[in-house]
């Protein structure tokens, strides 16, 4: 996953391997607040779509990743999100020929109580 792209700059996504799952963080900053004392809905949706990329890049870490483009995303937003260390952790649920189902989580202080879940399709180019 490529974290020098301008938007996961902007939120200050950045990957957190202390369990060795491909979790991804963003931390409070001002640029992501939402209503105040709440993260915009807009950072959990990106986190949530970043941490699919990069669960799909953790598939395929020996093979490389090939070239992905977006089909579509549903996000259900749980509870609000409050201005602390956020995280999110996505699952291939089934790689295809052409396209990979993911799921996606995320949550703040108690993993057991997340904030949003995704479900998104990534259409995937073996040839290019």
């Amino acid at each position: 996953m490529d974290f020098d792209s301008p938007y996961a700059e902007v939120i200050g996504a950045h990957p957190n391997r202390a369990t060795g799952e491909p979790i991804l963080s963003v931390s409070w900053r001002p640029a992501i607040e939402g209503r105040p004392g709440f993260i915009h809905g807009g950072v959990i949706a990106g986190l949530l779509e970043m941490s699919c990329y990069e669960a799909l890049a953790h598939e395929f870490r020996e093979t490389g990743l090939p070239k992905v483009k977006p089909i579509n995303i549903a996000v259900d937003y749980l509870r609000g999100g409050l201005m602390t260390e956020t995280h999110a952790l996505a699952q291939i649920v089934r790689i295809g020929k052409r396209v990979a189902n993911a799921s996606a989580m995320c949550w703040q202080d108690d993993r057991s109580k997340p904030i949003a879940t995704a479900r998104m399709h990534i259409l995937i180019d073996r040839q290019g």
